[in-house]
């Protein structure tokens, strides 16, 4: 993989636009003058290496165990070998088990490429071992399979292939730390190369074991994570990382794991910021209303807890969001739904909730059927806080300029509208005060060397190699280098 720029002077440096006439881009007007000749002329390509050479703010809305290329986990997971993981994937069905298993249960039987540890296999009957091989042993028609099984990027795949198969084939590879804290970093990496300064991704603190099975406490894994973010690779990357807790909304114990991970994140501030609620919204067990009396509860004590929670990712119109924004939530995750509601649209105008905004997230997983039909700009035109995530990207094979570029050509953004997206990513993230100013006055002084040099008048391409991936080349046939 190439060496990702540690800073993004590096790239603004050799980036897409060289300036050849003096022209100053303080005017709304000018500033409007350049992004539009060069948006209306730009082949996508050039309007994709544009945008990913642009500085951006951050990404708030990320499952850390979604945001791994199917690449990465494979190699980060070869690579476990120096830590003691060593992993076997299904690739055969014997019918080992007797008739009747449960397959929608965490652990399907009739699913390949569930992946698990040398410790599993070593449990298992000689019949299953037989439908297992060591993932560095596969062919590569094997290889290939075991890739694709882990992203959406076939016809008929959505939200059922995404939600019951996608995590139970990860299954124990997500149990690693070490594995974990890798797939951060590679985020860092590949964020930062695309001009992100911060990111406040989703990652639990519970269910780590190591390779002889003990198991991780939440207060050694905050201990490695803090090591893990201090080594030099990470912090090369100049990208900030703040994290959230999450509750799977629907489970008999979620109301337990709400008040275990509020007590968690006031601990560790430093750190953790938040807790969301995530999980199928068309699950009616994790209905918002479930948690309010715990929320009361827990506001009577914890004064140093955010919440945001995913609302409004449903096909149906009903009362999620405004359900969730009573439960005390500062941000919404997707807010689809929203628009059917025409009252909380007009509360919603310029503030104080934000709807993080997933594109790419909301088209492959089917709540809309093509871009016609999001209500983003309507939410972002109207003065409803929004910002642009990438949610499982790692699933969608994608990043955010992917997220930027399908918002301006679909929805015709103006430069305006992206600068305000991405600020928006900084002044509705749960970070403190002081950190908030110092990464808004980064993205300023960034924002405004990059606009300035090209809005010189003369688009002159220069020497940046973006990083592009399965998605826009499948939906937008813009395929360049990949990593």
């Amino acid at each position: 993989m190439k060496r990702i720029a540690s800073s993004l002077k590096k790239i603004t440096a050799s980036a897409v636009l060289i300036c050849s006439t003096a022209m100053h881009a303080s005017s709304s007007y000018a500033d409007m003058d350049w992004f539009e000749k060069f948006k209306n002329t730009a082949s996508d390509k050039d309007l994709y290496t544009f945008l990913y050479a642009m500085p951006k703010g951050g990404d708030l809305h990320n499952h850390i165990s979604g945001a791994a290329r199917s690449e990465w986990w494979y190699d980060l997971a070869l690579d476990q070998s120096k830590n003691g993981y060593h992993y076997f994937t299904k690739t055969t069905i014997n019918n080992c088990v007797p008739y009747g298993s449960n397959e929608f249960a965490g652990s399907p039987y009739l699913l390949l490429f569930k992946t698990v540890t040398e410790r599993t296999y070593t449990t298992m009957s000689e019949c299953e071992q037989s439908e297992y091989k060591r993932l560095e042993d596969l062919n590569s028609e094997e290889k290939a399979a075991f890739l694709n099984a882990i992203r959406l990027n076939g016809k008929g795949e959505g939200r059922d292939e995404f939600f019951q198969t996608h995590w139970q084939r990860l299954y124990e590879l997500t149990d690693n730390p070490y594995l974990m804290l890798e797939i951060l970093v590679k985020n860092m990496q590949a964020f930062g190369a695309e001009g992100l300064i911060y990111m406040e991704p989703m990652m639990g603190s519970l269910g780590y074991q190591l390779a002889d099975g003990t198991e991780v406490s939440d207060e050694d894994f905050v201990a490695m994570i803090k090591a893990r973010l201090k080594q030099p690779d990470a912090k090369a990357t100049g990208v900030t990382v703040r994290l959230q807790e999450s509750i799977l909304r629907f489970v008999p114990s979620a109301e337990q794991q709400l008040i275990r991970d509020y007590k968690f994140v006031s601990a560790h501030s430093d750190l953790y910021l938040a807790v969301n609620m995530v999980g199928r919204e068309d699950n009616d067990k994790g209905h918002p209303m479930r948690f309010l009396q715990t929320l009361r509860e827990l506001r009577r004590t914890y004064t140093n807890v955010k919440l945001s929670i995913h609302a409004g990712e449903v096909d149906e119109p009903n009362s999620h969001i405004r359900d969730t924004l009573l439960l005390g939530a500062d941000r919404i995750g997707h807010g689809i739904n929203l628009i059917t509601d025409d009252e909380l649209m007009r509360e919603m105008r310029h503030g104080p909730y934000m709807v993080e905004i997933n594109l790419i997230s909301n088209l492959l997983l089917e709540y809309v059927d093509e871009y016609s039909q999001h209500p983003f700009p309507e939410y972002l035109r109207i003065g409803i806080p929004v910002a642009l995530s990438t949610d499982d990207r790692g699933m969608w094979d994608s990043n955010m300029t992917d997220e930027f570029f399908v918002a301006v050509k679909e929805f015709n953004l103006s430069w305006e509208e992206i600068k305000t997206l991405s600020l928006n990513s900084l002044k509705y993230s749960f970070v403190d005060d002081k950190t908030k100013a110092s990464l808004i006055k980064t993205y300023e002084e960034r924002i405004k060397h990059f606009e300035d040099t090209a809005a010189s008048g003369k688009l002159k391409k220069a020497n940046v190699t973006p990083v592009s991936y399965q998605f826009l080349c499948n939906y937008y046939s813009v395929c360049l280098v990949q990593e």
